[in-house]
């Protein structure tokens, strides 16, 4: 593999809790400058560690995403907020609750992709947006959930295009991971398909094999970042990352 690239800054979003902050995390210990963003303050605050900048602030606003940019001016953009779905089947959602990810998952993504390429980055900067195993087969629980991180998978394709088309040298990933209760979305998609199944969470568990972890996570944000041969999309599982195509 081609040897790892390390950013001066990152920024992480939905960096409060589960995956980003794990993935915050992981970007710190390679001695990265974590500008980490959530509408949870307090969650933000919680990090509290060296080279961690805490910006509370809603991840849809444009406005909040053209200034981070320019503020900061991040090598590498790490989109990884997202609502917890209403969980019930189709018949039971309202548009409301079926476009909940639509409103916060797929538009967050749309805004920092058009902020990036606007701006635009420093050549050689990444763009890591995390989509969902749910884009793959469907989940029929999450309303909208499915087809919004579907979009997000979308949207990696329009920007690697569009960056290529104006010769920007920045690259596109996303990545898919599997239902874990490693994060607060996962948590309440193990609830709502147990009770689906009419088992506990536990014995659900135990049908789903190798969980994955919020650290796994943080690990696989490094080093497809690092790596500029990585593959532009990859599911990522208990067993560790495959790319898509493969």
């Amino acid at each position: 593999m081609t040897e790892n690239h390390s950013f001066q800054t990152a920024v992480v979003t939905g960096a409060s809790r589960g995956f980003g902050r794990a993935v915050a995390a992981a970007l710190l210990a390679e001695g990265t400058h974590v500008v980490g963003i959530a509408r949870d303050e307090r969650g933000l605050k919680a990090v509290a560690e060296d080279g961690f900048t805490p910006v509370a602030a809603d991840a849809t606003d444009e406005t909040v995403a053209e200034d981070v940019i320019r503020t900061y001016r991040p090598g590498l953009l790490v989109l990884n907020a997202g609502a917890e779905p209403h969980m019930a089947p189709v018949h039971e959602q309202t548009w409301e609750t079926f476009r909940r990810n639509w409103e916060v998952d797929t538009r967050h993504v749309f805004t920092w992709t058009r902020a990036a390429l606007r701006e635009p980055l420093a050549a050689g900067s990444v763009v890591v947006s995390m989509s969902s195993g749910a884009a793959l087969f469907g989940s029929p629980l999450s309303g909208g959930y499915a087809s919004a991180k579907a979009a997000v998978r979308y949207l990696r394709g329009y920007g690697a295009d569009e960056a290529q088309r104006a010769g920007l040298d920045i690259r596109f990933v996303t990545l898919l991971p599997d239902m874990t209760p490693a994060g607060g979305v996962g948590a309440v998609g193990v609830a709502g398909y147990a009770a689906r199944q009419g088992v506990d969470r536990d014995t659900f568990l135990r049908g789903r094999g190798t969980l994955l972890t919020a650290e796994q996570v943080g690990r696989a944000v490094v080093e497809v970042a690092g790596n500029p041969d990585s593959a532009p999309e990859y599911r990522i599982g208990g067993t560790g990352l495959t790319p898509l195509g493969e």
